[in-house]
């Protein structure tokens, strides 16, 4: 096959070099550039393309070569002295960089970018008068920018409303204007009423100036807020092809591939940004997040007290620390917690989290006393920043027993999706769960996912756009024959995209589905549904000694947390009783004390054969993304078995509000822990 001759003219490899280079192909830019050079080795504009296409791709000496090189060939040519202060800007060699930028304005007063480079090289050198007039001049060269900076003085002096104002008249005058769009989205962002708004905005940039990497990057953390993980992956793959040594975009990535379940891409993702900037506290707390979710502990750490060297009042990192639960802190981290908790400048956040640290730190060498005062003035506090309301959940499970009682729940048997591939596993925080969701994901034919707030929103969907208003669980009331069916069948298609093998049967983990045990019942009638249960008063210390990441808000009291648990017992009665044998009750205490026994029903609960696999369930290799990860990648202990009894004179309240429940549990739950 012949090689067609390629179009070496001059104007068509300046073309065939710019596309290149606006297409994010600098490799493909050189090869154009050098080709050329090859044979016209003097070529200025060659060279200057040579030297944008070396710097895309970060390597900054010999960018700095070629376009010196340049510059010897043709000193009067502004733009080459504004490249290669560029190129000593990118190096944070501002010093360097300000003279260039000083000759390529004196050769060309015109030229507004280097205007702003110069004003940001003399701010970086604390040259702030300089800086200031470097850049006034470059807002008076460019209008659109002028009113962007304007709009961002009056954010910095905390008139919001101007600022909105200012930006809106720039789009006004031109509508096209991506800075003013991308400026008014990034403020109507931290507005929950104006997030669509945002969205259409950076949207509208993206459209607009593909090669934006701000805009796609920003656009990337609001889906990701959103849990719009596929396109929050996708904006942060663009931003990270525009720009591949951006360390923060690669760092955008690994965060939206971690919460899409992509553990390992998110892994490798964030050793790419820690390759391009180590020094990134945020990232390197992401990174041991995920190394600890693929069973990492030693990873993790190392991660973690990385952040930590970066930023010594990083609380969450040391709270993330604590969560490892097998792990145990060394003096000199307790003691720093300890100063830390001291300081009055202290942010309330980081404060919060260095008192649950401090209390796993206390608990872990046996002083409970000091223990219990981190955890109860770390959840005091917590509680005040966060949002339950006990008496509307109450009225809410008095609505669903209501709705779905035994003549409703028989009028609409069988009519759901017959597919039973779910294992539902409910309950409360703290109590096994995961636990049982590792015997069942060691099984061959059982895949364990996460927990899926799949089907949450299915329940809070239903009704939803009714004029009359009438939400869940009334809603169900009004459901035909063959909504049942479809509901059953979107759940089953909306899990799909978490599932990553054909096995038979898969695990949804989601303790707070308790509340769902009937709608379960009616859309798949098929599943299986498991409740993991555990002495109250270890159940409820759990949470209470939990800082989570979100939700769970009702463990932050300790009178909220026992209306919640009275709330959840009265809810799985009702569901005992209006569907016996529909719900397998498995007690952490009587699972640790003769683990095949339960195995066993467990699995004949879900229609399994014995494995053997699953009562060694903590050799089984998979990623786990909650509290109990490395809890449960070791052999059964019972050294959790009574915790509460360490705690019992902080108990009272709880003694009383459950001594009915108490008086219930089988002896083997009750006697733990003795």
């Amino acid at each position: 096959m012949v090689r067609p001759t390629p179009d070496l003219t001059r104007e068509a490899t300046i073309a065939a070099a710019l596309e290149a280079l606006q297409a994010n192909r600098p490799l493909r830019a050189e090869e154009t550039c050098r080709d050329y050079l090859g044979a016209n080795p003097g070529s200025v504009e060659h060279l200057r393309l040579l030297g944008h296409a070396l710097t895309k791709q970060a390597r900054y000496v010999e960018a700095e070569q070629t376009v010196r090189l340049a510059i010897s060939l043709k000193p009067g040519f502004p733009h080459l002295h504004e490249d290669l202060g560029s190129v000593f800007a990118l190096q944070q060699r501002f010093a360097e960089a300000v003279p260039c930028f000083e000759e390529a304005i004196r050769l060309e007063p015109q030229l507004p970018l280097a205007h702003k480079k110069l004003g940001q090289a003399l701010a970086a050198l604390g040259r702030g008068r300089e800086a200031d007039a470097a850049f006034e001049e470059y807002f008076e060269q460019d209008a659109d920018k002028g009113k962007v900076a304007l709009a961002f003085d009056h954010l910095r002096a905390g008139r919001k409303d101007e600022a909105i104002e200012t930006l809106r008249d720039a789009l006004r005058e031109n509508a096209d204007n991506v800075d003013a769009m991308h400026a008014l989205a990034q403020i109507y962002w931290r507005d929950d009423k104006h997030l669509s708004d945002a969205e259409a905005l950076l949207r509208r940039v993206t459209t607009l100036a593909p090669g934006y990497t701000a805009a796609w990057m920003m656009l990337g953390a609001l889906l990701h807020e959103a849990h719009r993980h596929p396109g929050s992956i996708d904006c942060f793959d663009t931003a990270t092809r525009l720009e591949p040594t951006n360390a923060a975009a690669w760092g955008g990535l690994g965060d939206a591939c971690a919460q899409a379940g992509e553990v390992k891409n998110s892994a490798e993702v964030y050793r790419r940004s820690l390759a391009l900037n180590p020094d990134a506290p945020g990232v390197q707390m992401g990174y041991g997040h995920v190394l600890k979710t693929l069973g990492d502990q030693a990873g993790a750490l190392r991660a973690y007290r990385a952040a930590i060297a970066g930023k010594p009042d990083f609380g969450e990192v040391y709270w993330s620390m604590a969560n490892l639960k097998v792990f145990r802190f060394e003096e000199a981290e307790v003691r720093a917690m300890e100063e830390q908790v001291k300081r009055s400048d202290l942010a309330d956040r980081a404060d919060i989290h260095f008192r649950f640290a401090l209390g796993k730190a206390c608990e872990d060498v046996g002083d409970y006393e000091k223990a219990w005062h981190y955890y109860d003035t770390g959840n005091q506090r917590q509680r005040k920043k966060v949002f339950h309301d006990p008496v509307a959940f109450e009225v809410r499970h008095e609505e669903i027993i209501e709705v779905f009682s035994r003549e409703f729940i028989d009028q609409h048997a069988g009519q759901g999706y017959e597919s039973a591939a779910p294992i539902f596993i409910v309950g409360l925080p703290r109590s096994g769960s995961t636990l049982i969701e590792q015997i069942l994901a060691s099984h061959s034919q059982v895949e364990g996912t996460a927990e899926l707030p799949t089907l949450g929103q299915l329940a809070a969907s239903i009704g939803r756009y009714r004029r009359d208003n009438l939400q869940y669980p009334r809603a169900v009331l009004e459901l035909r024959t063959k909504d049942f069916r479809a509901y059953g069948r979107q759940y089953i298609d909306e899990t799909r995209a978490v599932r990553s093998t054909d096995k038979q049967f898969f695990t949804d983990k989601l303790p707070n589905n308790f509340s769902h045990v009937g709608l379960v019942h009616l859309i798949l009638p098929n599943a299986r549904i498991i409740n993991a249960r555990r002495h109250p008063f270890d159940s409820c210390l759990g949470g209470y000694k939990q800082l989570f990441g979100k939700g769970q808000d009702f463990t932050y009291d300790m009178m909220e947390l026992a209306v919640y648990y009275r709330q959840y017992h009265e809810t799985m009665r009702h569901w005992h009783r209006v569907l016996p044998g529909k719900v397998l009750d498995v007690h952490y205490e009587e699972t640790v004390s003769d683990l095949e026994t339960q195995v066993r029903r467990i699995l004949a609960h879900c229609g399994l054969p014995f494995e053997e696999s699953c009562v060694r369930f903590h050799e089984t290799r998979r990623a786990i993304k909650t509290a109990s990860s490395e809890q449960v990648r070791q052999p059964l202990y019972t050294s959790a078995l009574g915790t509460w009894r360490r705690y019992e004179k902080y108990l009272g309240l709880w003694r009383e509000e459950f001594a009915d429940i108490l008086e219930e549990l089988p002896e083997t739950v009750r006697n733990a822990g003795l």
